[in-house]
């Protein structure tokens, strides 16, 4: 199941998303949105998660909590 994550710290590196989301399953991808100009982060990314049950985990247990002083949110991707 693939997940959008928004509202996320501009300094968030791959890695970093990658840890939230593997405490709550496997994850069979993920990545960051980059701004092609300044090569930073533009605050959101995707995480593919092998199984429904451990993405709905991730997004019960993610979705408006803070990290560094952002609140971010996680939902499903249509």
């Amino acid at each position: 199941m693939k997940l959008i994550v928004l509202n996320l710290p501009r300094d968030l590196t791959e890695h970093g998303l990658a840890d939230l989301f593997n405490t709550h399953g496997e994850i069979t991808s993920h990545n960051l949105v980059m701004d092609n100009i300044t090569g930073l982060s533009k605050g959101f990314g995707f995480v593919e998660m092998k199984s429904e049950l451990a993405a709905n985990a991730a997004i019960e247990a993610l979705h408006g909590t803070k990290i560094k002083k952002s609140k971010i949110r996680v939902k499903p991707v249509n």
